[in-house]
């Protein structure tokens, strides 16, 4: 989850997500970013955290050999970027069954690059330290993401 909050605010602030969601293409797929669900997404991902979780349990194994987290970092980018199970913008089926541009496919790879890197970065850090203040810090850090969430949520749900 903080991988994923990290990399998308990114995305809004340097990709400029804002003005590519609003464009033509992207207008009938993705929500504004002033949607009141786009502001939740980020609280909500506390549930794909659960199914990510129960994905890789049991496959542990190979987390914990030499290089593990790098080879999470590339199955996940695998499976969740490059080849979902849908045509989305910037996986292989997209390319082949959408008509976005090819700016739309590329836009997304500097994110999904950073969120992989950052979430085995940070699981594999969290694993080797071994120490508790990771943890809380850890639990303290999706504290803050879950209530800036509900309240950006709150904020934009009360604009419309």
């Amino acid at each position: 989850m903080i991988a994923y909050f990290t990399a998308g605010v990114f995305a809004l602030l340097f990709l400029d997500y804002r003005t590519h969601f609003s464009s033509e293409s992207l207008a009938l797929l993705m929500r504004p970013v002033s949607s009141p669900w786009v502001a939740l997404g980020p609280g909500l991902q506390i549930f794909r955290g659960v199914l990510i979780a129960l994905a890789l349990l049991p496959v542990r194994g190979f987390l914990y050999g030499k290089n593990g987290f790098l080879k999470l970092a590339w199955l996940v980018l695998g499976l969740s970027f490059i080849s979902t199970i849908g045509p989305t913008p910037g996986s292989f089926d997209g390319y082949i069954y959408t008509i976005l541009p090819v700016q739309y496919h590329l836009g997304g790879i500097p994110e999904a690059v950073l969120y992989t890197a950052l979430f085995a970065g940070i699981l594999a850090f969290w694993h080797k330290s071994g120490k508790r203040y990771v943890t809380v810090l850890s639990i303290v850090l999706v504290a803050i993401i879950v209530l800036l969430s509900v309240m950006g949520f709150l904020g934009a749900a009360q604009a419309e």
